[in-house]
């Protein structure tokens, strides 16, 4: 795959990453930033994140082959809208976000006709951190790629889309939009509230006993709280069904500990000891 211009709508930890694994792999021959701050992408663009930068994402898209919006997810949808109105009718867009039925419900009735194509996915991969400065050229190697194509998506651009995650030496999963919602309300919506509870509920003064439990458990309740906090409202209903699993779960152990059944404990930990030995 060789594309001649690659447009990254948002360029922090992903969308950075994004740029460094096209440039390192030749599949791109020039990367566009676009973004809201100047400075910030002045430093992609000296750090070789980027190529060339701007603040209008009309103005980025406008020769654009293939654009990838890794924006906020209460921003997502706004903004490949205004990449697909932006961009010619050959080009593609896909995106980077964590929850995909709020996009696919925003932009229902809204897509031109002829006009460039959308193809939602979202990568899994990423860190506590945020910015372009932890970008890493490798962050997709061997990584899960969810794509989300809906019945009305055009099967030649989710063909590209593919091919664009493979091309990063990611594996390609696809998933029906509001069944990959469901999904990562468990694997990771759900995770990063039970760190962050966790955390929250863990006096200061204790910290200096924490060793590495805790700080493996918690160390996604570092994460962005703005970002976190539109995630869990773009996927309020499926995270509200995980919660309730988990809660539930957690009663199946406090009536366990409550009651000083010692083999109820020892089935309870060995079904989770189970799931979590399938990772490997």
């Amino acid at each position: 795959m060789q594309i001649d211009q690659l447009t990254i709508v948002g360029v922090g930890l992903i969308g950075g990453s994004v740029g460094l694994a096209a440039k390192s792999r030749g599949l791109a021959k020039r990367v566009v930033g676009v973004g809201r701050d100047e400075r910030t992408l002045s430093r992609a663009a000296a750090g070789g994140v980027i190529d060339s930068f701007t603040t209008t994402i009309a103005e980025g898209v406008a020769a654009a082959d293939v654009v990838v919006v890794c924006t906020p997810v209460d921003r997502v949808a706004a903004d490949v809208l205004t990449a697909v109105r932006g961009a010619p009718p050959r080009a593609v867009v896909t995106d980077a976000g964590s929850t995909k039925g709020n996009v696919v419900r925003e932009l229902a009735g809204q897509m031109p006709a002829g006009g460039a194509h959308f193809v939602g996915s979202h990568p899994l991969a990423g860190s506590e951190k945020k910015g372009a400065a932890f970008a890493k050229a490798d962050l997709f190697q061997d990584r899960v790629v969810v794509v989300t194509p809906t019945a009305d998506t055009d099967p030649e651009a989710v063909s590209v889309v593919d091919l664009f995650w493979l091309s990063l030496g990611a594996r390609v999963v696809r998933m029906d939009p509001f069944e990959h919602d469901s999904a990562l309300a468990f694997t990771s919506h759900l995770p990063h509230a039970a760190a962050s509870g966790l955390a929250g509920v863990t006096p200061p003064g204790w910290l200096n006993l924490t060793a590495g439990g805790f700080r493996d458990t918690t160390r996604i309740a570092a994460g962005d709280p703005d970002l976190w906090a539109a995630i869990f409202e773009a996927n309020r209903d499926a995270t509200l069904a995980a919660l309730d699993a988990f809660t539930g779960r957690m009663a199946e152990f406090r009536a366990a500990l409550v009651q000083g059944d010692r083999d109820k404990l020892v089935k309870w930990l060995a079904d989770g000891k189970r799931v979590r030995d399938t990772l490997g």
